[in-house]
């Protein structure tokens, strides 16, 4: 029997949108010190992974402190999956050197969504998280109320790497008919 949109067998992409809980927007805004690789700089881009999904920003030419801003989306069905992010040194000639990386949880995020918020003051802290051990956190990052919306600022301290730290800011996309 041909898979054909009908067929069972490819009733895989129904179900994703059945347990979709809705889309987390990762805002990339910028590297510090990341590590060089090149001869006096890096030429970084970074890679953003939850489950099978996986996304890029665009590279920055020789930047040990890039400004990406860049927005990348992942359709979110499992809030306990971590999120992976890599930062890589594109090379012309071999193969991408890693510059880092970073994991990082969307619980708390997840947690203070389903509070169902609403006109709260902008700028309200509704939780915070401090840099441990267990996580990537270079200093304290809080679920905030801003402007409507449940947003976090993140800073990450990339691991196995000499140095680097990268700036990540989540916000949620409502779908309709979404879980979330």
């Amino acid at each position: 029997m041909p898979d054909t949109p009908t067929s069972p067998k490819s009733g895989g992409r129904l179900s994703l949108m059945e347990n979709l809980l809705g889309l987390l927007r990762i805002r990339i805004i910028r590297g510090v010190n990341l590590a060089v690789r090149d001869v006096r700089s890096s030429d970084p881009y970074v890679v953003v992974k939850m489950g099978k999904q996986k996304l890029k920003t665009r590279v920055i030419k020789k930047d040990v402190n890039p400004v990406w801003n860049e927005d990348l989306t992942l359709s979110v069905s499992d809030p306990n999956l971590p999120i992976k992010l890599t930062v890589y040194d594109h090379d012309t000639f071999s193969k991408d050197d890693k510059m880092g990386y970073a994991e990082f949880d969307i619980k708390a995020f997840m947690e203070a969504l389903k509070m169902n918020l609403k006109n709260l003051p902008s700028g309200t802290t509704i939780t915070r998280m401090l840099p441990a051990r267990q996580n990537c956190l270079a200093e304290e990052s809080c679920v905030v109320w801003k402007d409507g919306k449940v947003v976090q600022d993140i800073y990450l301290r990339l691991r196995n790497v000499e140095c680097g730290e990268v700036e990540v800011q989540l916000q949620w996309i409502n779908l309709p008919n979404s879980k979330g």
